[in-house]
């Protein structure tokens, strides 16, 4: 299994509470905890997390972990991205060019942060427009990163992934990394706990949440995020966050 069912097994394990997961993309997990069907979130769309936060669906977000975002595309690399550190500008390049791409187009982090970084490179309008008006060279997957990049395998095309399902996924791919290193590549996960005023009691299940979120971001979870990768992949696929980001044990809710 991946890191998060590695995670829910240990805290299950140590808390006797039983985690059901949703596996969604970061905007969807986010419109769950605003209606009161999720009690906690682990997300990686920071910008729409802050609004969620400032509009107070949210009690506790606390960093976890982080790993990048990389640009992979075919080995031939027809947009020349290699030679290319800044993110936006590569995809300038590729609109430039009209380099095949992929996008998720779902709403995920992953999603968001193309977004934001096809804003960055003056080219808003190829992320924005309606699949009516999208460009011949851009495709859209609407499905998850394993999905998508199995797409942008067979389509020759360049795409955005986060580096931890990339080394997961590259053995079975013809596509190799082209841009990485941009600090606006940086991949942040948060967990995030919902609000419970506002919804019938015992609707959000705040106990437990507080508890999970204060799990992952301790010891335990942290030793377990830095040694996730390394014996499958060569080296571990995310790094934990810095230990003074723990909930203290002594907090009460």
């Amino acid at each position: 299994g991946g890191l998060l069912d590695v995670l829910l097994r240990a805290f299950e394990k140590e808390s006797g509470i039983r985690v059901k997961t949703a596996a969604v993309g970061s905007g969807a997990a986010l419109a769950l905890g605003a209606r009161g069907e999720a009690d906690v979130m682990l997300v990686h769309a920071p910008d729409a997390e802050r609004r969620w936060m400032a509009q107070g669906h949210g009690k506790l977000r606390l960093p976890v972990m982080h790993n990048e975002f990389v640009i992979v595309g075919p080995a031939s690399d027809p947009a020349g991205l290699h030679s290319i550190r800044d993110a936006a500008q590569a995809l300038a390049r590729v609109a430039m060019t009209a380099t095949r791409w992929v996008s998720r187009d779902d709403g995920s982090g992953t999603d968001l942060r193309e977004r934001e970084l096809w804003k960055a490179s003056g080219r808003a309008d190829v992320a924005g427009a309606p699949p009516s008006l999208a460009r011949p060279w851009h495709i859209r997957s609407g499905q998850g990163m394993g999905p998508t990049l199995m797409l942008a395998d067979a389509r020759q095309a360049c795409t955005l992934t986060d580096r931890g399902t990339w080394l997961a996924w590259r053995s079975k791919l013809g596509l190799v990394e082209l841009v990485r290193g941009d600090p606006r590549l940086r991949n942040e996960y948060h967990v995030i706990t919902v609000r419970p005023e506002g919804f019938p009691t015992g609707q959000v299940h705040a106990g437990e949440a507080f508890a999970f979120a204060r799990w992952i971001t301790g010891p335990r979870a942290r030793a377990l995020i830095g040694s996730f990768g390394p014996d499958r992949h060569g080296e571990p696929l995310f790094v934990p966050a810095s230990p003074g980001t723990a909930i203290p044990p002594a907090r009460v809710r």
